[in-house]
């Protein structure tokens, strides 16, 4: 008995062993090139050898990556023709848990509020840009002046998702995201001054994390107390750093950015194909983010519940008053209902969610079946005269002028500004030749139906997409003032343009047809609804799979 105890103790200390040095790097404390020991004292190659895994972001999940069939699943009832299924690929990433609700949305804003106060007339745009369009919950024929008043800020609403927010809002919030979540980790990290997230920032002293990694002296405008003010030198300074305590990209400690998923990423989040998986293929496909072909549950002790928020009928917005309602009227809030298999939740109504792909009906699986994604603009950091990278300060904030005439900041101090690509990055490439890449492989020569007019600026008419240009500018009898020319023009054929974006998944306004996450629809980025919201994603660096494989069937032992 003794001898078998030892040998069971003796064989989970082994166990033991090999998980932990699982979790290790695989290229060992000395160089296979070289011989050379990495992170030497007397000088080498410095690098982390410690390096796990990523961390999982502030409320996301992880996603592993697959294939997948992308498209329809069902029949093509409103006959768009614009969901035809093929297979794809992709990558494993990481994607919110739930959507964005008013309280993140409210720490934005309170943010911004904050560092750059609407009081202060160059700065008043930049809050008053991010403002989410409350009035779109107004009907003509509707009594919804509360939505109007409460939605967004009254706490009965807090954990709601957000609506009102366009696309250009709902990547603007992305990137605060992704700054605020990496300026937290390096001050957990004792890296930056402790509080300096709250003591040190101001509309000319920001923390941006390009920057930060670009060049890091810039950040918080320079404030060098602020920067190095931790104490962690011990743990992460080189021996042959001149720069002292600055984190870069290869010690792993600062997350990718927070974005909008592609629609790719999407739909293969919603469907969770991995309630379906069999060995290497699909047992069958789904219809909806759960199982099964209903939208009630047939669970015994959750029989005939509604599993997602939708609209069931005219005039019916969630059923007869009771046990078999679903529970609201227009949104509900966050993780009302079950989450799929993924761990995520309403994937299927609630409200409809922007994705970051510009609009085309054919999604081109010829030339890309992985990681699918129309809407690239390639760009890369402005330089100064003297070779530094350019950082905008408060006197060159970049803003946009939306074809509604709303003004939003698209870069805020303490940025990187940036530039298209040009010939020295593209320059006998054969993977990408041009900045923009939104019209690739859209039909016709150069993806334009006027190739020679297309790039003629005095025929701006002459585009591939006949859509409506709706004109904002100066007013001319008062510059202070802005004119909006409504495009009146009768021969418009479209409202397809390069700045209408996909969105997905049905919401409270949708019939069921649209719970399917292959449906897809299209809206300008620089309008918003009572029914599109958004949620994040994060890429994910390194191996597809967080765990090691195991075999699915392991011998009986006796």
């Amino acid at each position: 008995m003794k001898n078998a105890f030892i040998f069971r103790s003796l064989i989970v200390l082994s166990v033991s062993a090999l998980l932990l040095s699982c979790t290790k790097n695989d290229y060992g404390n000395s160089s296979r090139a070289t011989g050379w020991k990495y992170n030497s004292k007397d000088g080498g190659f410095q690098v982390n050898t410690n390096y796990k895994d990523q961390e999982t972001g502030p409320g996301l999940i992880f996603i592993e990556g697959g294939t997948f069939t992308m498209g329809r699943v069902q029949d093509d009832v409103m006959h768009d023709w614009n969901n035809t299924p093929t297979q794809q690929h992709v990558q494993s990433f990481y994607m919110d848990e739930t959507e964005v609700t008013n309280i993140m949305y409210l720490e934005y804003l309170d943010w911004l509020k904050g560092v750059y106060p609407p009081t202060e007339p160059k700065y008043k745009n930049i809050y008053n840009g991010a403002l989410p369009d409350t009035l779109v919950w107004r009907n003509r024929l509707g009594f919804n002046e509360m939505m109007t008043n409460n939605y967004l800020r009254h706490p009965a609403y807090a954990n709601y998702p957000v609506v009102g927010v366009n696309w250009i809002q709902a990547v603007e919030f992305s990137n605060w995201r992704t700054n605020r979540v990496n300026e937290r980790i390096l001050e957990e990290e004792d890296v930056i001054k402790k509080n300096a997230p709250f003591e040190d920032v101001s509309a000319e002293s920001t923390f941006d994390t390009e920057t930060y990694l670009n060049a890091p002296s810039q950040t918080y405008g320079g404030n060098d107390e602020a920067i190095r003010g931790g104490r962690a030198s011990e743990k992460y300074e080189r021996s042959n750093d001149s720069t002292g305590l600055y984190i870069q990209r290869k010690d792993g400690l600062l997350l990718p950015k927070y974005r909008l998923p592609t629609e790719a990423e999407w739909e293969y989040a919603a469907l969770a194909l991995v309630e379906v998986r069999s060995y290497n293929i699909y047992r069958g496909r789904k219809k909806y983010p759960w199982n099964g072909k209903y939208t009630r549950s047939g669970a015994r002790r959750t029989r005939g519940d509604q599993l997602a928020n939708f609209k069931q009928g005219d005039g019916d917005y969630g059923g007869i008053a009771g046990w078999s309602d679903d529970g609201a009227d227009i949104t509900a809030p966050v993780k009302s209902y079950d989450p799929n298999d993924f761990g995520l939740y309403d994937m299927a109504g609630n409200v409809a969610e922007w994705v970051a792909d510009i609009y085309r009906p054919i999604v081109d699986d010829e030339y890309n079946d992985f990681n699918y994604y129309r809407g690239n603009v390639y760009t890369k950091n402005a330089i100064n005269a003297d070779g530094t990278v350019k950082i905008v300060t408060t006197d060159s904030i970049i803003y946009d002028t939306l074809s509604n005439g709303k003004i939003v900041a698209r870069v805020l101090p303490g940025g990187i500004l940036q530039t298209p690509v040009d010939e020295n990055e593209t320059y006998l490439r054969t993977n990408f030749t041009d900045s923009d890449n939104r019209n690739f492989r859209d039909g016709d020569k150069s993806s334009s139906r006027y190739y020679e007019g297309y790039m003629d600026e005095n025929m701006p008419n002459r585009r591939m997409y006949n859509a409506p240009i709706h004109e904002v500018g100066p007013s001319e009898e008062d510059s202070t003032k802005l004119d909006r020319r409504y495009d009146e023009t009768s021969t418009r054929t479209t409202i397809v343009d390069d700045d209408v974006r996909v969105y997905k998944g049905g919401s409270w306004k949708d019939r069921a047809y649209w719970l399917d996450p292959a449906q897809r629809r299209f809206f300008p980025q620089d309008m918003a609804t009572d029914y599109i919201g958004f949620r994040n994603a994060m890429s994910r660096v390194g191996t597809k799979a967080k765990n090691k494989k195991t075999p699915r069937h392991k011998k009986p032992t006796n």
